[in-house]
């Protein structure tokens, strides 16, 4: 597989849709997936990650190198994140964006991001919980596939069969 190749597949996908459809994003959910199965068969960097705890809130908090791709994992219910340091792009099911930092978004439920990082990039996630313990989170908000996301239908689940 070309990473160029289905990069350039998603930014086709992106610019010919004015509105994307569920055909659509179950496309781009699919290149998403096929290009973090490449990116795992590379070999890896290391991804500083901190944790912060407050009342009622978690934050995670990774540095992701320069020129580094990353695909985050899927998010069972909306999130806020914050750009903190960088520029980066971020291709998802909810369209394609460059950000420079400082910059906040709020994130849609069954959300997989595929991410590029311009300069260094400091990238945090915020969930609403009082858990620290770090397992329990996951277990909380991160799904394992798309079944598991509030908010995707059934006829969106089968376009996603096989992705």
């Amino acid at each position: 597989m070309k990473l160029e190749l289905a990069l350039s597949e998603i930014q086709t996908i992106e610019s010919e849709q004015k509105e994307l459809t569920p055909e659509i994003k179950a496309l781009l959910r699919k290149k998403i997936s096929e290009i973090e199965s490449f990116v795992a068969s590379q070999d890896q960097i290391e991804i500083p990650l901190k944790h912060y705890f407050s009342k009622g809130v978690y934050a995670r908090e990774i540095t992701i190198p320069a020129g580094s791709i990353i695909v985050g994992k899927i998010h069972k219910h909306t999130n806020l994140n914050m750009l903190i340091k960088g520029e980066i792009t971020i291709i998802s099911v909810d369209g394609a964006k460059r950000m420079k930092a400082p910059c906040t978004i709020v994130s849609s439920p069954g959300v997989k991001r595929l991410a590029y990082a311009h300069e260094e990039t400091v990238w945090t996630t915020i969930h609403g919980t009082d858990e620290t313990d770090l397992e329990k989170i996951e277990e909380t908000f991160i799904a394992k596939d798309y079944s598991e996301v509030v908010g995707i239908s059934a006829q969106d689940l089968k376009l996603l069969e096989g992705v």
